[in-house]
């Protein structure tokens, strides 16, 4: 059975490099480009990760993991937030809120496949 990834970012460019390092991986891909449709996707069918983008427009990643959790429960879709937001207080906050993992942006593939393997996607 094929695993899916929701990627959750406001830039196309970075969902489309996503994309491309998840389904050369064998992941389907999900987009949405803020945390609102992201929610809705997961209404319509709950994906097996989600890689989540911090600042965005309409619902920010923080606000979408919160509702996520509280919705879905504390471990599943697994999240692994994906941001410029480095500082040591972002990351707890993440994690505190339901995150399983976190990755800096500009990410390469070796990155993105350990991180999600980590999670248990590959």
């Amino acid at each position: 059975m094929t695993r899916t990834c929701l990627v959750v970012d406001d830039s196309r460019v970075v969902r489309k490099v996503a994309r491309r390092i998840l389904e050369s991986n064998g992941v389907a891909v999900i987009e949405a480009n803020d945390g609102q449709v992201a929610l809705n996707a997961c209404r319509e069918k709950l994906p097996d990760c989600v890689l989540l983008d911090w600042n965005m427009p309409v619902m920010d990643g923080l606000a979408f993991l919160r509702a996520l959790r509280q919705e879905f429960g504390p471990d599943n879709p697994a999240v692994v937030f994906c941001t410029t937001e480095n500082d040591i207080g972002h990351i707890e906050t993440a994690m505190l809120n339901g995150a399983q993992e976190y990755i800096m942006k500009p990410f390469d593939e070796d990155i993105l496949t350990g991180k999600l393997a980590q999670v248990g996607l590959l």
